[in-house]
């Protein structure tokens, strides 16, 4: 059966209709399109990207581009975001960063205070996201497959060992909550802030492999203890920074 001439463009428009009703009377639709955009424009600006970083291939250098096509992504979304505490990053030395996990979202704080140079540790799964995951390759990301734990270790040890032997800092990052304006539980993705704190390093001169438990806990309770006084601060609370699986929940 074919259609009557201008049918498609009808049935076009008011698609269209439907879309722009959907946009402005639900709440739930408008997250679920602000999540599908995001994520998609993320993979199309990694096949930009991905003959760019083909040229050097796999190189940490790449990761300047990546982080060159994703910052405006924030303006974007009306998201404000404020850095803090950048000066605490050794001007000389070599440190290993850690930073607090919320959301696909931490990567536009991450973009904004990632220092030059910085190799990433992700899931493997990262991997196999399309374009997404090639672009991440090419930058140097290390891939780590949590559901096979003797790998996972591994990886930390290594950090471990290189953080003991050779005196390396640890970096703590910290992501205040993103209730403000994002919570996935609500389904509610709107504007606002965000406030990324770098905070002075954690020396790791003297210690031995004894002393990384309780060298991981004294840092984990201070981003902690940062995490819930940028999240306050002028926020008000709300029920994604209180209950777990809210994107204020701060894995740490």
């Amino acid at each position: 059966m074919e259609l009557w001439p201008g049918a498609w463009t009808t049935l076009l428009l008011l698609l269209l209709l439907l879309l722009s009703t959907l946009w402005f009377c639900s709440p739930s639709a408008k997250y679920f399109f602000k999540m599908a955009f995001y994520n998609g424009w993320i993979l199309f600006l990694a096949i930009l990207a991905i003959p760019v970083c083909a040229v050097r291939g796999r190189n940490v250098e790449n990761m300047k581009i990546l982080r060159l096509m994703l910052l405006h992504i924030k303006y974007l979304y009306g998201i404000r975001v404020e850095v803090r505490g950048a000066q605490h990053f050794p001007p000389t030395q070599p440190y290993v960063v850690v930073s607090n996990h919320q959301s696909s979202l931490d990567l536009l704080g991450m973009m904004e205070v990632l220092p030059d140079r910085c190799v990433p540790i992700a899931k493997r799964e990262l991997l196999w996201a399309g374009s997404a995951g090639l672009a991440c390759w090419l930058a140097g990301v290390i891939f780590i497959d949590r559901k096979r734990t003797g790998d996972a270790i591994s990886v930390m040890s290594e950090v471990a060992q290189t953080l003991l032997t050779q005196d390396v800092p640890i970096v703590p990052i910290v992501m205040s909550s993103y209730q403000d304006f994002y919570c996935k539980k609500e389904r509610r993705f709107t504007s606002g802030r965000c406030q990324v704190r770098v905070l002075s390093p954690v020396p790791t001169e003297g210690l031995t492999p004894d002393d990384v438990p309780a060298l991981a806990d004294r840092v984990r309770h201070s981003m902690l203890t940062v995490f819930r006084e940028i999240s306050t601060d002028g926020l008000g609370g709300g029920d994604c920074l209180k209950k777990p699986g809210g994107a204020g929940e701060a894995r740490l």
